[in-house]
């Protein structure tokens, strides 16, 4: 079974509260909505409390092209990437000595907030001592579910080469994409939930020797599904325009998880001989707080299940896809007992979800 070494992020910037960004976007859209203030309430009721930006706040009161936003994206992913790489190899916390980067088997890339050709993981192995022979997989597009589809294809990754060592990069200035003359409910509610995040995991096949580890335990990866549904490609995603990328966030995607992820999850267990009851850890994409209710009620989780993504979500904001990496990475951090299970959770534009089945070993 592939399992999970060492993890890291990076925390950006500017640290901002809701507060400070509740009075921006009044300043912003007040003119264009003549109910803000009922509008501007989603920046309480979401329970985001702080979020991590790329740039100061004076950066977002300008005009900036898709070409300035999307250099920005380039050079920002590279620095901030490049760090986060360094640290997850070099976490004292995991390992007990440095993971030279030249022993790294396979990269991949998450990210869908920025654009790039050759990609962000091409350039960051010209800064970074990699092995030219390593394999690059960068994946874009698939937004919050892109974190944990990332970790699917590194286990499957390793499954299929078991002394492999890879690492999985997010990534994700969603900042970049704030589209100021936008007056759609759509970029309102994103602009009072989405934030910066740069994570790296890394993860190993199992017949890599764990000596290099201070944990006693670690995350095993069991099973992975990804699962799309049709006909639903108008609920989450971007509208690519001459101006950059606009934001589709559709309100009804709560109830589109009460109704969907049930049987999507139960499947999933059903298929490995478990059942709900069997999870002790969840470690789910906090997309926003209707979403975590929303876990609630179609998987009859209570709070404690959440907590760890609730507290990810109150200090970070809706990262997209590095989110749910670092909820994973507070989880290895707590450590968990021998044989429990845990079930790691994310959705995305398609509209989609990707699970993964993990077991504490």
């Amino acid at each position: 079974m592939p399992y999970l070494l060492s993890a890291s992020h990076i925390k950006l910037p500017y640290l901002l509260s809701q507060d400070k960004i509740m009075e921006f976007s009044r300043e912003i859209f007040g003119p264009s909505f003549k109910n803000i203030e009922r509008l501007l309430k989603a920046f309480k009721n979401g329970q985001v409390e702080n979020r991590y930006f790329s740039n100061d706040l004076d950066w977002f009161k300008e005009e900036h092209t898709f070409a300035e936003r999307n250099d920005l994206y380039i050079k920002q992913a590279i620095e901030f990437g490049v760090e986060a790489i360094q640290k997850c190899l070099a976490n004292t916390e995991f390992l007990k000595e440095e993971l030279p980067a030249n022993e790294l088997d396979a990269f991949f890339y998450i990210s869908s907030t920025g654009m790039a050709t050759p990609t962000i993981d091409a350039r960051i192995m010209n800064e970074l001592p990699f092995n030219p022979h390593a394999k690059r997989i960068p994946i874009w597009g698939l937004g919050c579910a892109g974190g944990a589809s990332g970790l699917s294809r590194a286990f499957e990754y390793c499954k299929a080469y078991p002394k492999a060592k890879v690492i999985v990069l997010s990534v994700e200035l969603c900042s970049l994409t704030f589209q100021r003359n936008d007056i759609s409910k759509s970029n309102l509610i994103g602009t009072s939930l989405f934030s910066d995040g740069v994570s790296c995991v890394l993860v190993c096949g199992d017949e890599v020797s764990p000596e290099l580890s201070r944990k006693e335990r670690h995350l095993s990866f069991l099973d992975s599904q990804s699962t799309l549904m049709p006909d639903s490609l108008d609920v989450m995603g971007w509208d690519v325009k001459d101006q950059g990328l606009y934001v589709v966030f559709s309100k009804d995607i709560p109830t589109i998880i009460k109704d969907w992820l049930k049987p999507n999850v139960q499947a999933f267990l059903v298929e490995n001989e478990l059942k709900l009851d069997d999870i002790t850890d969840f470690i789910a994409h906090p997309g926003g707080k209707k979403v975590i209710d929303a876990y609630h009620e179609a998987l009859g989780f209570d709070d404690s299940m959440t907590k760890v993504s609730m507290n990810v979500l109150r200090e970070f904001g809706n990262m997209s896809s590095a989110t749910i990496l670092y909820v994973l990475e507070r989880f290895m951090q707590r450590g968990g007992n021998k044989e429990d299970l845990g079930l790691a959770a994310a959705l995305g534009p398609g509209f989609s979800s990707e699970l993964l089945l993990m077991r504490w070993t």
